[in-house]
C-alpha cells in the first residue's frame, strides 16, 4: 500500500507545484484563486436551511421572501469576495541578509488595475504554521505597499516561504486565497556572539605569518623632502629652502608625510579552538562586525580557502556569506 501511495503523492505534488510557478511576481487569476465558506458562512447556510424549513412547514410567504433574499445576499457576497482578490498583480523586493534568530522584512507591492480592494491579507506558510498576516487596502487603479516580518531560521542561503494572499471581504462568509511561491532567497548569517571576544594576538600577524605592512601617504609622520606637486598643501611647503630654490630657478620644496605602517587583520578559523562549529562561526561573525565598525582592513581564513583583506559593506557581506554557507 505504501509503495502505491508514494508515486501518487509525488504525482499530486508535481501537479500542485506546476500550478504554483516560482517567481518574484504573482497575478491572481481565475485559475489560482480558491474560495470556501468560513465558519460564519456555514452558520449562515444553516440558518437559511432552518428558515426554509420553517417557511415550508408554516406556509409563510414572508418567510420565503426573507430566505430567498438572504440567499441572494450570500451568493453576492461569494462573488464579491472572489472578485476582491482576483485581478491583483504583486511583486516583491529580495530581502537583505540577516543573522540567525533575527527577523527579516519582506517588502511587497500590489498593483490594481480595476476597482478598489479591501481587506487583503498576506501571511507566510512556515513549518510551524501560518504567520500573523499583514493587512492592506489597494486603491482603485493604484498601488499599495506591504511589509511582512518573518523569522530567520538556520544559517545559509534559504528559500522564502510560500505566501498566502487572503481576503474575507465583505461579510466574512467566504474566504478566498491564492498561493505565491517567491523565487528570491535570503542569506541567513551566523548569529554573532553577544559579547564579542577581543581579536586574537596573532590575528594582526596573519595567523603566525608575516603581516602585510604598508605605509599610506597623506599621514602625519615625516618621511622626507620632495619637489612640489600640484595639489600639495601650502602648509607642507618649506619656505626657507624654497626661497633659495626659486633664486636658482628650481621648483618649491615640500615636506612629505605618510601614515604609520598598517597591518591587515586576519580572522582565522584556527583562532577559535575548543568550540563547536556553530560557536566558532559565531565568534568569527562577531569579529567581522567588530573589524568593520573599527575600520580595520581584515581578511577571513576558513578551511578550504580565504577571503583577501578588505573593508566596506560589500567585503563584510562577502565574509558573512562565506560563514553562512560554511560546511564543516
Amino acid at each position: 500500500m505504501t509503495s502505491l501511495a508514494s508515486p501518487l503523492r509525488r504525482r499530486w505534488q508535481a501537479w500542485w507545484q506546476a500550478r504554483q510557478p516560482v517567481a518574484d511576481t504573482h497575478a491572481t487569476t481565475q485559475r489560482n484563486v480558491y474560495i470556501v465558506p468560513t465558519i460564519a458562512g456555514l452558520a449562515f447556510c444553516g440558518t437559511l436551511g432552518v428558515l426554509l424549513l420553517a417557511s415550508i412547514n408554516e406556509q409563510l410567504s414572508l418567510g420565503y421572501a426573507l430566505t430567498f433574499a438572504l440567499t441572494g445576499a450570500g451568493l453576492a457576497s461569494m462573488h464579491t469576495t472572489h472578485a476582491n482578490l482576483r485581478g491583483l498583480e504583486m511583486d516583491l523586493k529580495a530581502p537583505d541578509g540577516v543573522h540567525a534568530g533575527d527577523e527579516f522584512t519582506l517588502e511587497l507591492r500590489m498593483h490594481n488595475r480595476s476597482h478598489a480592494r479591501f481587506g487583503i491579507a498576506v501571511s507566510a506558510q512556515l513549518d510551524s504554521g501560518a504567520t500573523e498576516p499583514a493587512w492592506v487596502d489597494v486603491p482603485a487603479l493604484g498601488h499599495a505597499a506591504l511589509k511582512l516580518r518573518l523569522p530567520a531560521g538556520r544559517r545559509g542561503l534559504r528559500e522564502l516561504p510560500r505566501l498566502i494572499v487572503t481576503t474575507r471581504f465583505p461579510l466574512g462568509f467566504f474566504r478566498a486565497w491564492s498561493y505565491w511561491r517567491p523565487a528570491s532567497r535570503v542569506w541567513v548569517y551566523p548569529r554573532p556572539d553577544d559579547v564579542p571576544a577581543p581579536f586574537p594576538p596573532q590575528a594582526e600577524a596573519g595567523a603566525g605569518e608575516a603581516a602585510t605592512a604598508r605605509a599610506a601617504p597623506g599621514g602625519t609622520d615625516f618621511s622626507g623632502v620632495r619637489a612640489y606637486r600640484r595639489g600639495d598643501s601650502l602648509k607642507q611647503i618649506l619656505w626657507r629652502k624654497s626661497a633659495l630654490a626659486l633664486e636658482q630657478g628650481l621648483p618649491l620644496w615640500v615636506r612629505d608625510t605618510e601614515s604609520p605602517l598598517s597591518r591587515d587583520l586576519w580572522l582565522d578559523w584556527r583562532d577559535t579552538p575548543g568550540r563547536d562549529t556553530e560557536a566558532r562561526l559565531s565568534r568569527l561573525a562577531a569579529w567581522v562586525l567588530a573589524a568593520e565598525r573599527q575600520g580595520l582592513s581584515y581578511g577571513l581564513r576558513l578551511p578550504g580557502g580565504e577571503t583577501p583583506p578588505g573593508l566596506g559593506p560589500a567585503h563584510r557581506q562577502a565574509c558573512l556569506e562565506r560563514l553562512a554557507e560554511f560546511e564543516a
